[in-house]
């Protein structure tokens, strides 16, 4: 009874987490990872992790550190950065409500996936309204270095939008 338990808690951390989990899979999403595969091997991981959870941090900073990490190892293997990208239209559709993206958020979208790998991680977890200090807990930064690599990034996402 013990097992079904734990099954049943795994289950519904993971449904109130799915968008988090779909959104941090679809910046990473290529020809070779699709996102149904991401999607896939970060719940499998988070399986594999849950029985040794030790609650030192939130849920959803733990989640969020295992769905990055599980990504970007997925890239690492790759050995090169993906050449191809799911459209931000077609994600979309799994994470929002259709009617909810016009087209300035699509293309804000579009510019965040041109960015390195850990703005684009420190930027997702920003618009997910996460204080400096989860984005420090989940990337492993610094405070004064999570401000200083959002306000750069920041700043490119200001210098593509002009151009």
């Amino acid at each position: 009874m013990e097992e079904n338990k734990k099954k049943q808690a795994f289950i519904k951390i993971v449904q109130e987490h799915e968008r988090v989990i779909y959104k941090v899979c679809s910046f990473y999403v290529s020809d070779t990872f699709p996102l149904a595969d991401l999607y896939q091997e970060v719940v499998c991981n988070l399986w594999n992790g849950f029985l040794k959870f030790r609650n030192e941090s939130t849920i959803s900073t733990w989640i969020y550190r295992i769905a990055l990490n599980t990504c970007i190892s997925g890239m690492r293997k790759e050995k090169k950065r993906p050449k191809g990208h799911l459209p931000v239209e077609i994600v979309s559709d799994w994470l929002f409500e259709p009617e909810s993206l016009d087209e300035n958020i699509r293309e804000m979208y579009r510019m965040i996936n041109r960015l390195k790998t850990l703005e684009k991680i420190i930027v997702l977890l920003y618009l997910e309204e996460k204080s400096y200090q989860e984005i420090a807990d989940i990337t492993g930064l610094t405070l004064s270095n999570v401000a200083t690599k959002l306000k750069r990034a920041k700043e490119k996402l200001r210098q593509m939008s002009n151009l």
